[in-house]
């Protein structure tokens, strides 16, 4: 009876504290879930099928919406990765198992689902392949005057720069500092707004090689330093890329000034809300600089996505823009508040499949639609739904066997390089910033309560 029992009970208290993390962390994967699936419809075109699809485009953009909900939960999760490692070499070779497998496979399978002529896949496509090749395989390429790869790859882009800040300032003590650092990306944008013509830099260089032949040995060097585990290899590289990110997205992004900026304010305001949750950032100063944030990206809309600027943007005007940003942030506030309950399998689900799928339905949709006489778009209410349905079932299917078939194998890969390489200099000697004292039960118990809850998370 003893050995039937306590195996029994040792299974249940081992997969006790993963369980309950999945369960806090349900409101994540949901979140990153209904974000790509709005990407998926706005892609779709959705709006054209419904009958009131005008004024809702007129109004509140499902693209914007979308792509801002997948950085606030970036923003509240990255540095929360980093820090529960305390391994910068340890995060990195996590993200980079975790992007670019499946976004190499991604583009395989569109190169050879789409002809030369489509643009939606542009790598090898340019009449530069090597510019082309270099920039997109350093995920910079929105920032490096390089059309990107695949449509949707621009916000890997930002995606990078921010794990730049976010190890820079790790590795200088500063990562605590994220409501004065959110606040401060959210005034700039204020203050410049459109003042700052895009791609300054490649506009002065006069060469896309030129600025190429720049960044990409800085790139190399400080992903050499962060990947050393050498604690001033380390802190060297970070500051290296930190500040080539700070300068390609003030002075190269291929976006507008406001809308660059406000993309950083609102991921730093996502990591203020994790800060605030753990008790490492007092609640009122975090409410007034996730708030400041809010409504700077609401004013920017306003003030700015007007005049012609809205046809960078991708927005109808200022009340798409503006009123899309306050959803995104309305959307995340309601699941933080319910971010005790237990989500539906079925949205935590799509959050797991939601990489596979954000780069997956672009390609697909162009793939899928020609043989169905798809555009036009279907006019019978029921043909409508039939694409639908067509369309999103293959799209689900595929994304699965992606999540399953590479996604999870390169995480598992990443996590042997990463044992490796703390067997060949352990892991300790990359650790940059040692905890500092608490207070009001600070980092390292806070840290102590989420390892679980991170290490969840640190998937997505």
């Amino acid at each position: 009876m003893k050995t039937l029992i306590f195996p029994l009970a040792r299974r249940r208290a081992a997969t006790a504290p993963s369980s309950a993390a999945g369960a806090r962390l349900g409101w994540l994967d949901a979140l990153r879930g209904i974000a790509a699936l709005v990407v998926v419809l706005h892609h779709f075109d959705v709006l054209r099928m419904l009958p009131f699809g005008g004024m809702v485009w007129r109004n509140f953009d499902l693209g914007l919406f979308g792509v801002m909900l997948f950085f606030i939960v970036s923003g509240y999760i990255i540095p929360a990765s980093l820090e529960r490692r305390g391994d910068v070499r340890g995060f990195w070779i996590g993200r980079l198992f975790r992007i670019y497998p499946a976004v190499i496979v991604a583009f395989v399978a569109a190169m050879l689902m789409l002809p030369a002529g489509d643009g939606s896949v542009a790598l090898l496509r340019t009449g530069d392949d090597l510019a082309s090749l270099v920039a997109n395989g350093l995920m910079l390429q929105d920032m490096l005057g390089v059309i990107n790869g695949m449509n949707v790859t621009w916000t890997l882009c930002y995606e990078m720069v921010f794990y730049f800040f976010v190890t820079a300032l790790f590795t200088r003590g500063l990562h605590r500092h994220s409501a004065p650092i959110a606040v401060g990306f959210a005034g700039a944008a204020l203050a410049i707004g459109t003042a700052l013509a895009p791609q300054i830099l490649l506009t002065q260089l006069g060469s896309v090689r030129l600025l190429l032949l720049i960044a990409t040995p800085i790139v190399l060097l400080g992903f050499w330093g962060v990947l050393s585990g050498n604690r001033r290899a380390t802190a060297a590289g970070a500051l290296l890329l930190g500040a080539l990110g700070l300068v390609l997205a003030t002075l190269n992004s291929r976006a507008v000034a406001f809308e660059t900026l406000m993309i950083f304010a609102t991921m730093f305001a996502g990591t203020v809300v994790y800060r605030a949750q753990h008790g490492t950032v007092r609640r009122v100063p975090a409410l007034l600089a996730c708030g400041s944030v809010v409504l700077a990206g609401v004013l920017v809309g306003w003030i700015y996505n007007r005049n012609g600027v809205q046809d960078s943007t991708w927005t109808s005007g200022w009340k798409a823009w503006s009123l899309s940003y306050l959803g995104a942030w309305i959307l995340f506030g309601l699941f933080f508040l319910l971010r005790g309950r237990r989500f539906p399998r079925p949205l935590t689900w799509l959050g797991a499949i939601s990489f596979s799928m954000y780069l997956l339905h672009f390609p697909l949709l162009r793939t899928i639609g020609p043989p169905l006489g798809v555009p036009p778009m279907p006019e019978s209410t029921l043909g409508k739904i039939a694409w639908t349905a067509v369309f999103l079932t293959v799209l689900m299917a595929a994304s699965h066997l992606m999540y399953r078939l590479v996604e999870l194998p390169a995480q598992r890969l990443g996590k042997r390089v990463q044992q490796a390489a703390n067997r060949r200099r352990p892991a300790a000697a990359s650790a940059v910033v040692p905890p500092r004292p608490a207070r009001d039960g600070g980092p390292e118990t806070a840290a102590a309560r989420t390892r679980d809850e991170a290490a969840s998370v640190s998937r997505g």
